[in-house]
């Protein structure tokens, strides 16, 4: 089928719907898209057609992703959005990019999401390298010198280490690596290391979760900061099995400090779709819907032509202006910079969000 026949305008979504899948994640970006979709429709749709979102639940597997994005291109998609995991991403962007389908990533962040340049994908989360940078200096800033992580084997935990590593050594600070081992043997080495800040690069519920209790309950780990910069503490799963122990972990988010006129609207719609606060993942999958549609309407139908058209994006999304560039280091279009805050629940409210350092 080529791409934009039919009556709808079809583009595919990859969105983590089951185990091992982040779910919260999942379910988060998949309200933003279908968000964005309705609200584009109800504004005309894309030169006069509605668009269809095909939804694939990628399960956190690269392979999935890879199948999906053959089996949507098969389909007639105009495109492929979402995507929350890093390393499923990775697998998408190669395969959209070898098919010569364009690829607008939501919420994926590592740096290398493509072994080479190539302009058919396009990004709007920012990269790894830019956010953790930005955590690692709210750590010095809070005077801590000697910081440890814990961590499990993925490429995006190893990239996410050693930017945090080469961060803080460039200042005067230290990097210690740890396994994720039994939550006692975590605090254990969490002592002998003498840290004062411990982080957390592993997957959520376990281990994060027994860390945290671990943590919160060993008296020896009363001053240290346990921080989440990959998110976790943000999503609503994290505040339901840690409740008050979930607080006071700082985390990453792609937020401003003020939303503005359309941000506002969206989030009072979300909120009340989700019946929870949206995260920032949910307005990833708004502006990825914003920006697709508006390349939709001004350039066409036409594969090669939305790829070409990255460059001159120029679109008002839910957190500022959406522009698309290359950047050094990587290889496909990147919106840069969203909106970096470095934030924590509020141990006195934990449902409130406190904004520690923005970037």
């Amino acid at each position: 089928m080529s791409p934009g026949s039919g009556s709808h305008v079809r583009v595919g979504a990859l969105v983590p719907l089951s185990r091992p899948g982040w779910v919260g994640a999942g379910r988060q970006l998949l309200a933003g898209l279908e968000m964005a979709v309705r609200d584009v429709n109800l504004g005309g749709g894309a030169l006069g057609r509605p668009l269809s979102l095909i939804v694939r639940d990628t399960a956190a597997d690269p392979d999935t992703a890879a199948a999906a994005v053959s089996s949507l291109a098969d389909l007639g998609v105009v495109a492929v959005v979402g995507e929350y995991h890093s390393v499923v991403a990775r697998a998408a962007a190669a395969r959209a990019s070898a098919l010569e389908v364009p690829f607008l990533c939501s919420s994926a962040v590592l740096d290398s999401l493509t072994d080479t340049p190539t302009d058919w994908v396009a990004r709007i989360a920012p990269a790894q390298s830019h956010g953790w940078r930005i955590y690692a200096d709210y750590l010095l800033g809070a005077g801590h010198r000697r910081v440890a992580v814990v961590t499990q084997p993925s490429v995006y935990w190893a990239a996410g280490t050693r930017i945090l590593r080469d961060h803080l050594a460039a200042r005067g600070a230290t990097l210690v690596e740890l396994d994720a081992a039994e939550p006692a043997a975590v605090c254990d080495e969490v002592v002998a290391h003498g840290v004062t800040a411990l982080l957390l690069l592993v997957g959520l519920p376990e281990p994060a979760v027994g860390i945290v209790q671990a943590v919160r309950r060993d008296l020896r780990l009363a001053d240290v900061l346990i921080g989440a910069p990959a998110g976790q503490p943000e999503l609503a799963e994290w505040a339901s099995l840690l409740g008050d122990d979930g607080a006071g972990i700082p985390f990453l988010r792609y937020l401003p400090e003020q939303l503005g006129p359309l941000g506002a609207r969206v989030e009072t719609a979300l909120r009340e779709q989700l019946d929870e606060a949206p995260s920032f993942v949910a307005f990833e999958g708004y502006d990825t819907v914003t920006v697709l549609a508006d390349v939709l309407r001004t350039h066409g139908l036409d594969r090669t032509h939305i790829a070409q058209a990255w460059p001159r994006v120029d679109v008002e999304g839910t957190r500022g202006r959406i522009r698309f560039s290359r950047t050094p280091g990587i290889g496909l279009w990147q919106w840069a910079w969203p909106p970096v805050q470095v934030a924590d629940r509020d141990p006195a409210t934990p449902d409130r969000y406190r904004t520690l350092h923005t970037g």
